[in-house]
């Protein structure tokens, strides 16, 4: 007697348009009588699963399918506004901000002091020229500071890999055409605003920057020589050279006051400092490119302390003086504001020497002195 065939299943209720996809037979169970789907039976056979191998192959191809659209996605043009913001960010770090911080304040410090000197002589059209002469030395700064990175790339990708260069967010021929472009634009300003002597003393600063830096000359691998041109460039040319041209524009002729003598000698000394200091952070990449400087030879402690001890015989000279010359210096401001900046230097130290002369530390002391050498010409016009 032939087998009786199970009757057929009914079809299930078709799915709403939102979970379209084809209508799937309940799955039989083990316990399913054999013959449930028997040849007399309508064609109503159940979905086959997937085999393993055909799920993973539909899983590789939706892998494949996410990375293209992610490629796609990175490979589409950067919007316009954020290429400019991203090379703006590119050029303020090539000109070192906290170097441009030195010079906006030394000039603008100097120019005040011989405002205060002479205000019978005040002209607001001299507010232009100075605006001129600052933009100037602010290309002046980039130059240096840009043709030393142009030559330092590989020296930078360890001590200081966070430049636009090093970093590799700015070419070395972008680097080269914003350099030609400062020292273009800075000697064009002061030809045409500042007569040839202070134009002499711009290309002379122009010069030591060039050769501290490129080679064959390149003297910023030997200690004395790189001392002597940031103390010159930085101390002297910049001090001299602002007050003169200031004094110039107001027609009258040079001439030292104590006040500008004494920041002159105070901050060529620290700027002596700051060529001594600025190599502590960079000690690994400087031995491994042997780049000899005093904190190589020396050890960073040392250096530190050396640092320190010239500031602090600075700011001692600072109160002394105060009080030698009461009729030039304003007492009140010249010993109660060195003294403070000493013992702040000294406490800065003390936490250097506690941290170790870690990584992080020497960083921070390193911009603490450059803190000091704002806090300087930021008090010069009250003294």
């Amino acid at each position: 007697m032939a087998p009786l065939a199970s009757p057929p299943l009914p079809s299930p209720a078709p799915a709403p348009r939102f979970l379209a996809g084809p209508p799937r037979l309940p799955s039989a169970t083990p316990s399913a009588s054999p013959l449930l789907f028997s040849a007399s039976a309508p064609a109503r056979f159940p979905s086959t699963p997937r085999s393993p191998r055909n799920a993973a192959r539909e899983r590789r191809r939706d892998t494949v399918r996410a990375c293209s659209q992610a490629d796609s996605a990175a490979a589409a043009p950067a919007p316009f506004s954020k290429t400019l913001s991203d090379l703006k960010d590119s050029c303020w770090r090539f000109l070192r901000p906290h170097t441009i911080r030195g010079t906006a304040l030394g000039s603008i410090a100097l120019v005040s002091r011989a405002l205060i000197e002479n205000s019978h002589l005040i002209n607001w059209w001299l507010v232009f020229k100075a605006f001129y002469g600052l933009v100037a030395l602010i290309c002046g700064n980039g130059y240096i500071v840009g043709i030393n990175q142009i030559y330092d790339i590989a020296i930078d990708k360890v001590n200081k890999p966070y430049l636009p260069i090093a970093a590799g967010d700015l070419s070395v021929q972008s680097a080269w055409l914003l350099v030609i472009l400062f020292a273009a634009a800075g000697f064009s300003i002061v030809v045409s605003n500042f007569g040839p002597f202070i134009t002499s003393l711009y290309c002379l600063g122009l010069f030591l920057g060039t050769i501290y830096s490129v080679p064959p000359f390149r003297l910023k691998r030997y200690p004395v020589a790189a001392f002597l041109i940031i103390a010159t460039v930085r101390g002297f040319l910049l001090n001299f050279g602002v007050y003169y041209a200031t004094r110039a524009a107001l027609g009258l002729t040079f001439q030292w006051s104590s006040p500008v003598a004494f920041i002159t000698c105070f901050v060529t000394l620290f700027a002596l400092v700051i060529a001594i200091t600025k190599d502590l952070p960079d000690v690994e990449g400087d031995r491994k490119y042997q780049i000899s400087t005093l904190a190589t030879k020396l050890g960073v402690r040392n250096i530190a302390f050396l640092g320190s001890g010239l500031l602090v015989v600075n700011y001692i000279a600072a109160i002394v003086v105060a009080f030698l010359m009461p009729q030039a210096f304003r007492r009140t401001v010249m010993v109660p504001v060195h003294a403070v900046l000493a013992a702040g230097l000294i406490f800065q130290t003390w936490v250097l020497e506690q941290a170790k002369y870690s990584k992080d530390a020497i960083p921070q002391y390193y911009r603490f002195i450059w803190n000091l050498f704002y806090a300087e010409y930021i008090f010069f016009p009250l003294i």
